[in-house]
């Protein structure tokens, strides 16, 4: 199984509750723990102006090229503008199209499969979903996953999609671009009362209740799962956050280690069983201690391995 990574990742915002160092501490944990060798990863290129341009505004691109973004706009990003964090996020935003399209040249290794059935890709970035075509918010500079769609769908490498949004917080950027696209199934499942306060509609919207711990929450996925694949897409992006975690500092549900693992589990093995590829991205992670996290995101993609990647 392919995993997208640069180093380029890292971007200096100054002290700051996103952890950028994140990226290269999870490649790091994942040779260290031996669930990936180097020859596993891979390098991406940064998405072209012209392909972010399919989702975002050309008045915010420019702006965001140059620096113009007014005082307002950077509070509402809430991370400082310099070109290198440019760059990093039209690396990220690469990566995850690079992801995407690892996993849908990638067969599913398991006996019978046939032609149609795609394996997996997982990349150590991507799931900024709080960008809308005008502007960025909440850490998200350019969405990448829409991005990805967009370029996928226009070249016609895909016909349909689904998105299986499982941060903490709801994915409002990729619903208010993507929601009313009849060729994209967008499911969320968030707190309900976290950011952002407006929750545009997607075509699946589970809203989890202050404190939820493991049983509410795989509940709820259980029976939301069918829904997704039932569309039979090709690809899915799973953003597989880590801040539904019980010790993270933006989050307010109470999942273990262990429930994040079975939530994986299940999206993954739901991909599967539907024939369907899966490019994983990281989404958020904010524990107060940055080991839980990382472990997190570690387990996730041993998960991806495990179920396609072997």
């Amino acid at each position: 199984m392919k995993i997208v990574y640069s180093d380029r990742y890292h971007i200096d915002i100054g002290p700051h509750i996103f952890p950028t160092a994140k990226f290269a501490l999870v490649r790091e944990a994942l040779l260290t723990s031996g669930v990936a060798r180097p020859g596993d990863f891979a390098e991406p290129s940064p998405v072209s102006w012209e392909d972010l341009g399919l989702v975002h505004t050309l008045g915010y691109l420019e702006k965001v090229r140059v620096g113009g973004l007014a005082p307002e706009e950077i509070a509402r990003l809430e991370m400082p503008w310099s070109e290198s964090m440019v760059e990093g996020f039209r690396m990220m935003a690469g990566g995850t199209l690079r992801a995407a399209r690892e996993a849908l040249r990638t067969p599913a290794p398991r006996p019978g499969a046939s032609p149609s059935n795609r394996g997996a890709a997982a990349h150590l970035g991507g799931g900024f979903h709080h960008a809308f075509p005008d502007h960025g918010e909440g850490f998200c500079l350019f969405n990448d996953v829409a991005v990805a769609v967009r370029v996928l769908t226009t070249a016609r490498e895909i016909d349909r999609v689904a998105i299986v949004d499982c941060d903490v917080h709801h994915g409002n950027g990729t619903a208010a671009i993507l929601g009313h696209d009849p060729a994209v199934f967008t499911f969320s499942i968030h707190q309900q009362n976290n950011y952002p306060a407006l929750k545009p509609a997607g075509s699946l919207d589970v809203g989890m209740a202050d404190g939820a711990g493991d049983a509410e929450y795989l509940f709820a996925l259980e029976r939301a799962l069918p829904r997704v694949f039932e569309t039979r897409p090709d690809l899915v992006f799973y953003l597989a956050g880590a801040d539904p975690f019980q010790d993270d500092q933006l989050g307010g549900l109470h999942l273990t280690r262990h429930g994040l693992r079975r939530r994986d589990r299940m999206v993954l093995q739901a991909a599967r069983d539907a024939g369907s590829a899966v490019a994983v991205v990281l989404a958020g992670g904010y524990a107060r201690s940055i080991e839980d996290t990382i472990a997190i995101h570690v387990a996730t993609i041993e998960e991806a391995a495990l179920l396609h990647g072997k």
